[in-house]
């Protein structure tokens, strides 16, 4: 790498932990509850990256001082037998600690002014849900203020993701792909040209590589898109990163740490309004509850009844579709198995409810404007599969049309549909304004 003192200038980076390191942590954790404290592994990754590069004695010292605090800690959970999610938390946070500290030395080190800060020093404050906390409504001005009045505009910040504080000074976690959330919270608070979130693949794509071998980044997708997308399933974004962007109306970019040369794909208001189908995604491990109520016919609290018992039982929904005497739900596999017992026995009270289990939720980010083409073309294919279609939502989003079918099926739907949209190999024929092509 050659210095570059005027490239970063002036930007922000926000950085995840180094690796598989979360994963370390965890595993560590559940070590020191079996009575066994290990974090070799973390020491070598740390020690060994401030050693390879040559980082100065002072950075080598900091995270040694950081590991050795997490070592400390994990003895406590292992005289105690217990870790909390506040414990927990805490636990986790060393990996960013740690990395933030590596690569504002690393910057420095090749010419770029730096300087390693942990969220709370800038402003990024949560609420008390340890594991997964939201951002205080106050954040973005709390934000701005810490760059406007502690931190030096041409130094490059390095800024933990996340993590932050809640209102007692306690470490929160913002839940797996926090990180993300982090950076777009600080990128719309100090109204940035764009945000750049960099991960391993050359953007969003119009399905999950894993599967689909012919799937291929899509160049412009718009804020509510990517944030369909992220909640059914693509891994690329956190679910709710989209916010505070689309509230500053600010592009975020997202780009390949192993490809830089590629473009990526720009999220923004507009996206591209001429697609049909933008992307196929899919949530697995789904479980189906049809719940059905002759005696409710005509009765105007029936919604009522049903989502209060959701309520009391702390049991939330994923997709949803009703009649006046019926309403299927789907129900992710987050939630506890006797939270959703409870539910069925309360319900049981006035309608017959029935679960079915092994199901997935398939995704089209679509033009609902252009849903009779989409669902001719979708059904055409699965009739000639022999996919069985349980249940379908559309119309609450304007960009989202789901299915959900047996998991069984669900990767052959996948791979059909993408053929279709994508590949110019549909085997049934696109519909497109009324016509068989």
């Amino acid at each position: 790498m050659h210095p570059c003192p005027f490239a970063l200038r002036g930007k922000k980076v926000i950085c995840s932990a180094m690796g598989k390191t979360t994963n370390s942590l965890l595993s560590a954790g559940e070590m020191a509850l079996e009575g066994r404290v290990d974090i070799e592994a973390l020491r070598t990754l740390h020690l060994g990256t401030c050693r390879d590069f040559d980082l100065p004695a002072s950075t080598t010292s900091e995270v040694e001082r950081l590991l050795d605090e997490c070592q400390d800690m994990l003895n406590g959970v292992r005289l105690i037998q217990e870790l909390s999610p506040k414990s927990l938390d805490q636990l986790v946070s060393y990996g960013e600690r740690c990395s933030v500290r590596i690569m504002a030395a690393r910057l420095n080190q090749i010419g770029v002014p730096a300087q390693a800060f942990d969220a709370w020093d800038v402003g990024v404050f949560t609420d008390d849900t340890y594991g997964d906390a939201k951002l205080l409504p106050g954040t973005i001005d709390s934000i701005k203020e810490r760059f406007a009045s502690r931190i030096d505009p041409n130094v490059v910040a390095v800024v933990t993701g996340f993590i932050g504080h809640n209102t007692k000074g306690r470490i929160t976690t913002l839940g797996r792909g926090g990180s993300d959330l982090t950076a777009t919270a600080i990128g719309s608070a100090l109204k940035v040209e764009e945000i750049q979130v960099w991960k391993d693949v050359d953007g969003i794509l119009t399905a999950d590589p894993r599967l689909v071998e012919h799937a291929v980044p899509v160049s412009h997708v718009s804020y509510e898109e990517a944030s369909e997308l992220a909640y059914f399933g693509a891994q690329v974004l956190h679910p709710i990163a989209m916010q505070p962007a689309l509230k500053a109306d600010i592009p975020v970019r997202v780009k390949n740490s192993y490809n830089p040369s590629a473009p990526g794909s720009v999220i923004d208001k507009v996206g591209n309004p001429d697609r049909m189908v933008t992307a196929i995604t899919c949530k697995r491990g789904v479980t189906l509850m049809d719940i059905h109520s002759l005696q409710m016919l005509g009765a105007y609290g029936f919604l009522g009844a049903v989502f209060g018992e959701f309520e009391k039982n702390r049991v939330s929904v994923d997709v949803l579709a009703s009649s006046e005497v019926s309403v299927s739900v789907t129900l992710d596999k987050k939630q506890r198995e006797e939270d959703i017992s409870s539910l069925c026995t309360a319900l049981g009270a006035f309608a017959e409810v029935e679960l079915h289990r092994d199901r997935a939720i398939l995704t089209l980010i679509a033009d609902v404007g252009r849903s009779s083409d989409v669902l001719a073309t979708v059904f055409r294919s699965f009739s000639a599969h022999g996919i069985k279609v349980e249940m379908m939502s559309q119309g609450a989003s304007k960009v989202n049309i789901s299915f959900i079918v047996r998991e069984d099926q669900i990767d052959e739907a996948i791979l059909k549909l993408h053929s279709c949209f994508f590949e110019d190999q549909c085997d049934v024929g696109m519909v497109e304004s009324g016509q068989i092509l």
